[in-house]
């Protein structure tokens, strides 16, 4: 088993619970972690026995085109897409929501799910 890591995916999207936040969009950051059943593509190095790093990239993007009012939801259907990869045993997928409008100093504000075969 190998755990892949796709860290920083910046995607500008249209996720929020405040109407502004629905026309203007604002910039989020994904990252995934994703738990691999390894064996067969330690022996045949074929992409095609792993999950292929891009393909991660493309269903995170894909994901967050489909608007919500929370980020749980995005989070959740990353994860639950990620889960049916061939030879996928866990994933983890935390987004961030970069700069949202809060009226308040902090670090980061995110969510991270996890989904285990």
């Amino acid at each position: 088993m190998a755990l892949i890591t796709v860290e920083g995916i910046k995607v500008y999207a249209y996720h929020g619970h405040l109407k502004e936040e629905s026309i203007l969009g604002g910039h989020f950051l994904v990252n995934v972690w994703v738990d691999v059943n390894t064996n067969k593509v330690e022996g045949s190095d074929n992409l095609a026995d792993t999950i292929d790093y891009v393909k991660i990239i493309k269903l995170v993007k894909e994901q967050m085109l489909i608007r919500a009012n929370m980020i749980e939801v995005p989070a959740n259907k990353i994860a639950e897409k990620i889960i049916k990869e061939n030879n996928v045993i866990k994933v983890t997928v935390e987004l961030e929501k970069v700069r949202p409008p809060v009226p308040a100093e902090f670090k980061k504000i995110s969510v991270t799910k996890t989904i285990v075969k």
